[in-house]
């Protein structure tokens, strides 16, 4: 099926009343997912992001730098049309459900990394029609470029603005193309993904490697990761927490960080 045929089909069906069993699950390919797991047998992996350390950095800039340039983010100038995998925002529009008139100053100048939250409850997972988005037994939501037919639901299901969508080939937008990542094409979703190629060698995701410190990857599920340390190490917060969906992704205000 062609993709505008697929979707067209899916919205009939809807329509009709025959539910989302027969719309979306009898529509699904019957290959076998992508590759599972991790090799480190985390079970459910996290970020935990110091506001006060990344504040105080001078190469802010780096983080998303690095993990745009690695995975192959093209820079395309228009934001209607851009793709961002982490960027950073101000406190009203990370966390608007927070706002308030008497916002110290201190919260209202900081700048907060946001991206994919790879929530343990995840809306995108649920709505995608052909499991081009799913979800890892280590709790990282990941994506296969080739199953995904550009319907932009996930985009519509996930709560945090944290996918792009490519309205065209972005190959032509990337500055050096990095031939260890794929490229992706137009008419596809794509976010961010704990940089799960990474995982698999036992390293870090690159916005950990350019942050010094500022942000902590670890399980989440582990009381002694060095994640689950920086969260007792002071107060934390969630991007719309509220909504159920669990994010995995941690805002400390506060603490000692990793060495708690």
């Amino acid at each position: 099926m062609k993709r505008r045929e697929f979707i067209k089909g899916g919205l009939l069906l809807g329509a009709a009343g025959l539910g989302g069993a027969l719309s979306l699950g009898a529509l699904r390919p019957a290959a076998a997912l992508p590759p599972t797991g991790a090799a480190s047998g985390a079970r459910r992996w996290g970020l935990v992001i110091d506001l006060d350390k990344y504040n105080q950095s001078a190469d802010r800039e780096k983080i998303a730098a690095l993990c745009h340039r690695r995975h192959n983010v093209p820079d395309i100038p228009d934001t209607k049309t851009e793709i961002k995998w982490i960027w950073e925002d101000d406190f009203a529009h990370s966390f608007a459900e927070m706002e308030s008139p008497y916002l110290s100053d201190r919260i209202k100048e900081m700048r907060f990394p946001v991206l994919c939250n790879h929530c343990a409850e995840p809306a995108c997972v649920k709505v995608c029609p052909t499991q081009a988005t799913f979800q890892r037994p280590d709790g990282i939501v990941n994506m296969d470029y080739h199953r995904c037919i550009g319907c932009r639901f996930c985009m519509a299901g996930c709560p945090f603005g944290a996918r792009s969508f490519n309205f065209f080939d972005p190959r032509p937008y990337i500055a050096e193309i990095d031939p260890l990542y794929p490229t992706r094409t137009g008419g596809v979703v794509e976010k961010c993904t704990f940089c799960v190629e990474r995982l698999t060698a036992g390293l870090p995701p690159y916005c950990v490697e350019a942050a010094a410190g500022a942000i902590i990857f670890g399980d989440l599920s582990d009381p002694a990761s060095e994640a689950r340390r920086a969260l007792a190490s002071g107060f934390a917060i969630r991007r719309k927490a509220e909504l159920g969906t669990e994010p995995s992704v941690y805002y400390l205000l506060g603490g000692g960080g990793g060495d708690a």
